[in-house]
């Protein structure tokens, strides 16, 4: 009977450790997630911000060599990410493409313009910066006229400011969030074991002797916890960087290797701190409070 009743107990107890360890690790791939997310969000809005173009048109007596050597000179600006030629010809094409009709058949011949397209690095992607580089190439004696979308540009600097504090304000309470979770985890199994602490110190062991085996075996779950979230955060950022490679989401591996540090030094240490306190608490209840 006894035997059979030790491991019910066994079992009951195997199953408190794999609850508790699902737990840590979904909270931890939370936290993971979240951490993507704020290390991301600057090369997700560098990727939108670059995509914006300041286009040159320049002036039809313009020979190719004065427009490579042009292009050329914006190449070494320290603004400049890329620049491409697109002909007067390849713009006739893109424009066919596009809306399907060519204006050339009834117009006689083609009155585009040879341009530049210059995309910016996202630093000087601002109102301010966009109008000075207009400005410089709008006194060049080769260029008729300079465009950009400017409402994009305004658009991209309010938003990319506004998205990246609601995301900081979010990782905040979302860290917060966790923490509880994982301290409500190791409490309840903490609880289960409130009589197995109180017979210990009536016995005679000291708060440092009864705490010591409880610490150690919710950090070894920490332990566990962390590494399964890593696993699955691994597997998110191998499928995400497959999709959006233009992120350059892995591009960074000391980036990477520090998030999953974190995550690691997370399931310890909230782990560590939360079957403290759980203990502790019990620690210091009477004998006739453990039944509430």
């Amino acid at each position: 009977m006894s035997t059979s009743f030790e491991k019910y107990q066994k079992r009951r107890l195997r199953y408190s450790y794999v609850s508790v360890v699902i737990s840590i690790s979904l909270v931890l791939f939370l936290i993971g997630v979240l951490g993507l997310l704020v290390l991301n969000t600057k090369k997700v809005s560098n990727y939108f911000k670059e995509s914006a173009a300041i286009t040159l048109y320049l002036k039809n007596e313009v020979s190719r060599d004065k427009i490579l050597n042009l292009q050329v000179s914006i190449d070494e600006k320290a603004f400049t990410k890329s620049t491409k030629f697109i002909s007067k010809e390849d713009a006739a094409e893109i424009y066919k493409k596009e809306n399907g009709e060519d204006f050339m058949d009834f117009l006689g011949y083609n009155p585009l313009e040879n341009s530049i397209d210059i995309y910016v690095k996202a630093d000087f992607v601002s109102p301010e910066k966009m109008q000075e580089i207009e400005g410089i190439y709008k006194k060049n004696q080769f260029v008729s006229s300079v465009s950009y979308d400017k409402p994009l540009i305004d658009l991209l600097t309010k938003n990319v400011k506004r998205i990246s504090l609601f995301i900081l304000v979010f990782c905040g309470l979302a860290t917060l969030v966790v923490v509880v979770l994982i301290n409500s985890s190791i409490r309840l199994s903490v609880y289960s074991k409130r009589f197995t602490i109180k017979t210990m110190q009536m016995v005679g062991a000291s708060k440092r002797f009864i705490r010591k085996p409880f610490i150690w075996n919710s950090v070894k779950l920490g332990i566990i916890g962390a590494i399964f979230a890593i696993f699955q955060l691994a597997i998110l950022l191998y499928y995400m960087n497959k999709t959006f490679p233009e992120f350059g989401m892995v591009d960074d591996r000391i980036e990477m290797a520090s998030l999953f540090g974190i995550i690691f030094g997370m399931g310890i240490l909230i782990t560590w701190i939360s079957t403290f306190l759980a203990t502790q608490r019990f620690l210091n209840l009477r004998t006739d409070e453990l039944y509430y």
